[in-house]
């Protein structure tokens, strides 16, 4: 029975989510909102409250129990009852908003010393921009012509908080530049949405390759390689010493032997990886040997789904 309850908290809180925020900001903007649609938010806000209290405070009695802090009962109790998806979600939002505001002061996010930054952003500016140019003529001419007070202030916010997440996106790919650093390591990244790390020992091969591949954002051929293009395209190829294992943007794991990405100058970007290479040469595996398993790893605060069970 609680089981069945948690499976419906999860897809209310998918529900809830858009209308507590529209309830939020039409205040802020000044606009009254009708008793019967303000008693009815409330009613279902009570509603949510008591089924997350139904569901999560046996499970935090359980944690204290077992001997964990409050901070880490916490943590296993939102782990339990938010889906992987909707935390990413969450967690991309604020970092790409957190990276607008370093975009803002013309910073740059978490660059160790040593360490070379490479931009990737090149084929999508003029994508984003025509994205934003659209967004602001869209929400000026909704502006104009809505003349119901209500629906008017509610599409108004949504238009410029729309606008506003397509400069923190932007901005996210800018202030977050694939890395590579003194000691070799690769960085990859794509904005706040995507991030992994690869030690120096690692990496086996790199080289400048143009590609056009098909698909999404992230990609895995069946022959294990991982496509992080941008603009549907590829530039740089790095081969891995073995089998390595990495989080898709809403929490999927994957694994990769190769990995294609963009970056706008790829002759620099294989030039710092090879000079690395060449300062620090690796140690050769004995012939038949199994090659070790290499550990991609994400940001830590990044939620991620198990791994799914293989046939």
């Amino acid at each position: 029975m609680r089981a069945r309850v948690a499976r419906s908290l999860r897809v209310a809180m998918w529900a809830v989510l858009p209308g507590e925020l529209a309830l939020v900001v039409c205040p802020v903007a000044g606009v009254r909102i009708p008793g019967a649609v303000l008693l009815a938010a409330e009613a279902l806000v009570v509603g949510m409250l008591a089924l997350e209290a139904y569901v999560m405070w046996p499970l935090y009695a359980a944690r204290r129990r077992a001997g964990d802090t409050r901070r880490e009962a916490g943590l296993a109790v939102v782990r339990a009852a938010v889906p992987v998806a909707l935390r990413r979600l969450i967690v991309h939002e604020f970092r790409a908003l957190h990276s607008l505001a370093l975009w803002t002061v013309r910073r740059r996010h978490r660059i160790p010393e040593g360490a070379r930054p490479f931009s990737y952003t090149e084929p999508q500016t003029g994508v984003m921009g025509a994205f934003l140019f659209v967004s602001v003529v869209e929400t000026v001419v909704l502006a104009l012509v809505i003349p119901w007070p209500l629906v008017h202030a509610i599409v108004l916010v949504v238009d410029v908080y729309g606008i506003v997440i397509i400069l923190a996106l932007h901005a996210a790919a800018v202030t977050r530049p694939h890395l590579v650093g003194a000691d070799g390591s690769l960085r990859l990244r794509y904005g706040a949405l995507f991030d992994l790390r690869v030690p120096s020992a690692s990496i086996a091969s790199a080289r400048v390759e143009r590609r056009f591949p098909d698909g999404g954002l992230v990609r895995v051929d069946e022959d294990g390689t991982l496509d992080l293009a941008v603009g549907s395209r590829t530039t740089v190829t790095v081969g891995l010493t073995g089998p390595g294992e990495f989080v898709r943007p809403l929490g999927r794991r994957g694994s990769a032997r190769t990995l294609r990405f963009h970056a706008d100058d790829p002759r620099a970007v294989v030039a710092a990886l090879t000079a690395a290479g060449r300062a620090a040469p690796r140690a050769l595996a004995p012939e038949g040997a199994t090659p070790p398993r290499v550990s991609l790893t994400p940001e830590r605060t990044a939620p991620s789904s198990p791994p799914a069970p293989t046939a």
